[in-house]
């Protein structure tokens, strides 16, 4: 299935937009905390996983401050993290507390970078969480190797040994975790563990 969405389609949108805010009056101000924001994705041809994922990690609020802190950095190249910040952003700016927002730019960027996600078939939510990310970490992790060259060149000392080590980033400080599987034998009673890091 091939889906576009119409310029009719994008005024409905917009003015589902529109009467968000008659939603606002209805259910109350009193019913959102303050500084929140409730968005809507467009759907662009099955991106509903990749909308939900989004909409998910928006409300992580560690991850979201962090998002939104890479937004004011310098300006970068344009990334995925340089598109989810500045989906981030126009979220948390929008003077209305509910509505509809198409992540247009986000979209386009994911199927630029990814083959896999560059159709009009359903995905897989968890495989689309992990690579983004993956993505966003090892952007980082460039990031910090980079600015650790141009530190090192500046001074003139190059230490190879600590070049060497990953740096973990705030991704891995907010989702890394040890998955823990313990199988118990119900006859003998013995224990026996399996560890998997989680990133």
């Amino acid at each position: 299935l091939y889906w576009r969405t119409s310029r009719a389609e994008l005024l409905q949108f917009k003015n589902e937009g529109a009467n968000a805010s008659a939603l606002e009056k209805e259910i109350g101000p009193e019913q959102f905390p303050v500084n929140e924001h409730y968005f809507g994705l467009v759907n662009f041809g099955n991106t509903c996983y990749c909308n939900s994922v989004l909409q998910a990690l928006y409300f992580c609020r560690p991850f979201r401050e962090k998002v939104l802190a890479y937004k004011v950095q310098p300006r970068k190249k344009e990334s995925l993290l340089t598109c989810l910040s500045d989906l981030f952003n126009s979220i948390a700016t929008q003077k209305k507390k509910v509505g509809v927002i198409p992540p247009k730019k986000f979209i386009s960027r994911l199927r630029k970078e990814n083959e896999l996600f560059d159709n009009y078939m359903q995905q897989d939510a968890h495989e689309f969480l992990n690579y983004l990310l993956n993505t966003i970490a090892d952007l980082l992790q460039e990031e910090k190797k980079q600015e650790k060259q141009n530190g090192k060149l500046q001074n003139g000392s190059i230490d190879s040994e600590e070049g060497d080590k990953t740096d973990l980033t705030w991704v891995h400080e907010i989702f890394q975790g040890t998955l823990t599987n313990e199988t118990r034998c119900l006859n003998c009673e013995a224990v026996r563990l399996n560890q998997n890091q989680t990133s």
